[in-house]
């Protein structure tokens, strides 16, 4: 960097230089001191280069959004620290959604990719073994199950992701155990596939001939947006409990360009209007803004209508799939969500939301995991990094990934006919003991309204809720 005359000093850190650094096209390699930067530093710069082109890319400048790109690849890593792991998998998600805009090119590219069920098995088995969040989802949904169904002899558990049998072998050892005598179980599995569901019923009848408890596994083999609560075949009697962990969420999924019609929502975002000043921003001060201002880029909260882009009445699949489950009259249905809005129809809103959501996650996985772990990377790679990509690169029907916060999701589901239930001081007691067997530091766990928060540090990653049916004010 050459010093103009009459200059008082020269730039005297990486982080100094690139505060002055030009983000248009250039001929040759990026800056050679961006690899000096401290780590800091360096997580500061992915940041602003993560948000600049992502704000070419949405504005369609591809020939900027290319050059972003090409400075974040210097920078990011996907065996680095949080940062770099993080930038790698949303400029690979920025560079997805550019593709698509060559339809031809976008589908050769990817013509040879084969989903895996042993991969798909082996990534959620990974997340369970490495992660708390699945253990406490279980460990609340099995112990408000067993609360809410005390005295019942006849008991069918609906399970709309039905691919982890330990979850309902515990439940299998609890109900086992209970001063009544065990209740006939029935146990309704929901799976896209026939090998998930065979392992599962496999796992399960072994547990229940052992246990000598009477038991029935029913799978069923479909979408859930293509449930037929018919074929749940739930009779007379029975008392009805549906577990839901981490699947609500995908039938939000709606034809955005129709919405976007009649959209004026870009105009209110509070999000879009930071990101305006910030990109508008002087390079003089880019520097200054990194260094004071750069968590509120990944902290601000788009909780105004532009992150929730349906009305609460909601998409037609999740209406015909809750009017269906409240028609079982279910005792108890406990849901397990993401607590983050990305289910907006502003990119850079879902952009910033998605960055401070798995920040936290990528965060909690370097506390507990070294670098180097081919699980980690795994993990990372084949669940956050799809997940990731979809948020990012698909749009309509496509963006399955649509979470939403807890505040967003109470009245959806009141509005659908259930009525909140309270989880109970004990459930949380059986959460944090969990967190403590398991030497998880750094997790949290706090009620908020009668529903479970659960945080890594003091982000809010994941919301734990029971409901049941309610007769009055549907």
């Amino acid at each position: 960097m050459i010093q103009e005359e009459g200059s008082s000093s020269i730039c005297s850190s990486p982080l100094q230089k690139f505060s002055m650094m030009s983000f248009s096209p250039s001929p040759g390699s990026p800056f050679p001191w961006l690899r000096e930067m401290r780590s800091e530093e360096r997580g500061l710069c992915l940041i602003h280069l993560l948000v600049t082109c992502a704000n070419h890319v949405a504005s369609g400048n591809i020939e900027n959004a290319n050059i972003g790109l090409e400075y974040i690849s210097h920078l990011a890593s996907p065996d680095g620290d949080t940062m770099q792991r993080i930038a790698a998998y949303f400029s690979e998600a920025l560079a997805n959604r550019m593709l698509k805009g060559w339809p031809g090119l976008h589908k050769a590219l990817n013509s040879t990719k084969i989903a895996s069920v042993a991969d798909e098995m082996l990534v959620q088995k990974l997340f369970y073994e490495f992660c708390p969040f699945l253990k406490l989802s279980y460990v609340i949904t099995n112990q408000a199950i067993m609360e809410a169904m005390e005295g019942e002899k006849v008991i069918h558990i609906i399970d709309l992701n039905c691919f982890q049998p330990v979850q309902w072998i515990c439940l299998l050892q609890e109900m086992s155990a209970r001063p009544e005598g065990p209740p006939h179980l029935r146990i309704s599995g929901i799976h896209e596939q026939k090998e998930v569901l065979d392992i599962v019923a496999r796992k399960l009848n072994e547990e229940a001939e052992k246990l000598d408890i009477p038991f029935q596994f029913n799978p069923l083999v479909c979408k859930l947006e293509n449930l037929d609560v018919e074929k749940l075949r739930v009779k007379t009697g029975e008392a009805v409990a549906i577990s839901s962990v981490l699947q609500l969420h995908s039938l939000l999924a709606v034809d955005d360009e129709v919405l976007w019609k009649n959209s004026t929502l870009f105009a209110n975002s509070p999000n879009a209007a930071h990101l305006r000043r910030v990109l508008q921003m002087s390079p003089q001060n880019l520097g200054d803004f990194l260094e004071k201002d750069w968590t509120s880029i990944c902290n601000t909260s788009p909780d105004s209508a532009s992150s929730s882009p349906i009305p609460l009445a909601t998409s037609p699949d999740m209406a015909t799939l809750l009017s269906g489950l409240w028609g079982l009259s279910p005792k108890l249905m406990m849901v397990t969500e993401q607590e983050s809005n990305q289910n907006g129809l502003i990119f850079m809103d879902r952009i910033m939301e998605s960055l401070n959501f798995y920040a936290a996650l990528f965060d909690c996985l370097d506390s507990t995991m070294p670098r180097a772990s081919i699980e980690r990377q795994r993990i990372e790679k084949m669940l956050f990094g799809e997940e990731i990509k979809n948020i990012v690169a698909s749009e309509g029907l496509d963006r399955k990934q649509r979470h939403e916060k807890l505040e967003k999701w109470i009245p959806r589901l009141e509005s659908a006919g259930f009525g909140k239930v309270p989880l109970s001081y004990h459930v949380m007691l059986r959460a944090r003991g969990l967190l403590q067997s398991y030497n998880y530091d750094g997790y949290k766990i706090k009620e908020e309204n009668g529903c479970f928060i659960i945080c890594w540090q003091d982000q809010a990653l994941f919301s734990a809720s029971a409901w049941r049916f309610r007769r009055c004010g549907r």
